[in-house]
């Protein structure tokens, strides 16, 4: 085995299952840690096994509405297990990549692609929980990597979620032959495939401490991501735009929380892919291209 030991908590997830797998193909010596190993929400949760040289922090409560009506699981999971896993690698002179979100943004004024240098303003609760999870880690720990991603399709699925966004948009347009999607909150989508292998680069390149936007290239509404996926699936179906107004949640989204991925592609020495090419080889993957 080559490389560091790399500990993944949260294995079983959409980007967890995509890391493990792409581990097991570059020859690295990954053990992957499940709930049933490890819960992280149990603050009492013991984190002296395994031995590692690298933790990758996938763990996380998703669920954007189910955070906003009942905070409590992704304040002890978002946030004071990331804490809890920063001091244990600390304990062990180990570094951690600690998987965040562009959800930590929506409050600020920009409206375009956001650098690592612009400040957060999270708008919801699950967004203020992985910020704060991002807080603790660094109180923690002087070694950790913040790496966060996006809108995250996976052929693995969001396994918490009930399928991703383009599952979703593909069943719905064959059901329906027409859909309403918002159109006016703007992000990054990412292949969960894409930022796995963006972050096992981080690893590799032993990238310098500090926040990194693990995004595949090119912004996109909602509506437009909805629109592309129906498009190249070749689904005979409309996708109509409508205001986030027309579509209330208990929990606010971002209105703009496209990522840039410039200092990423610096540090791994190659940009990321287009979200569109992206897409085309989850389709192809899916056997729907």
């Amino acid at each position: 085995m080559a490389g560091p030991r790399i500990a993944l908590f949260g294995a079983n997830g959409q980007l967890g299952s995509d890391i493990a797998k792409q581990a097991a193909e570059r020859g690295l010596d990954l053990v992957a840690v499940t709930r049933a190993q490890v819960d992280a929400a149990d603050p009492s949760a013991g984190l002296d096994d395994p031995t590692f040289d690298v933790a990758i922090n996938c763990v996380a409560v998703t669920r954007v509405d189910d955070c906003e009506k009942d905070p409590a699981p992704a304040v002890a999971i978002n946030a004071h297990f990331a804490g809890r896993l920063a001091k244990a690698c600390a304990a062990k002179g180990a570094r951690l990549i600690q998987v965040s979100t562009d959800y930590v943004y929506g409050g600020q004024l920009q409206r375009e692609p956001l650098s690592e240098e612009i400040g957060r303003a999270p708008v919801n609760v699950y967004g203020a929980t992985k910020a704060l999870g991002e807080d603790l880690a660094r109180l923690e720990h002087d070694d950790v990597i913040v790496a966060r991603v996006a809108s995250l399709f996976g052929v693995a699925g969001a396994s918490g979620k009930g399928g991703n966004f383009v599952e979703t948009m593909l069943r719905l347009g064959q059901e329906r032959g027409r859909l309403t999607v918002v159109d006016d909150q703007i992000m990054s989508p990412t292949a969960s495939w894409d930022a796995g292998e963006a972050i096992l680069d981080l690893i590799a390149a032993e990238a310098p401490v500090g926040d990194y936007h693990v995004v595949n290239s090119g912004v996109a509404s909602w509506r437009d991501f909805a629109a592309r996926i129906i498009e190249r699936a070749g689904i005979a179906a409309e996708v109509a735009p409508i205001p986030t107004s027309d579509f209330p949640t208990p929990a606010r989204r971002p209105p703009y929380s496209a990522l840039s991925n410039l200092k990423l592609a610096a540090a791994i020495g190659r940009p990321m892919p287009l979200w569109t090419d992206a897409l085309d080889r989850y389709l192809r993957a899916k056997g729907r291209l």
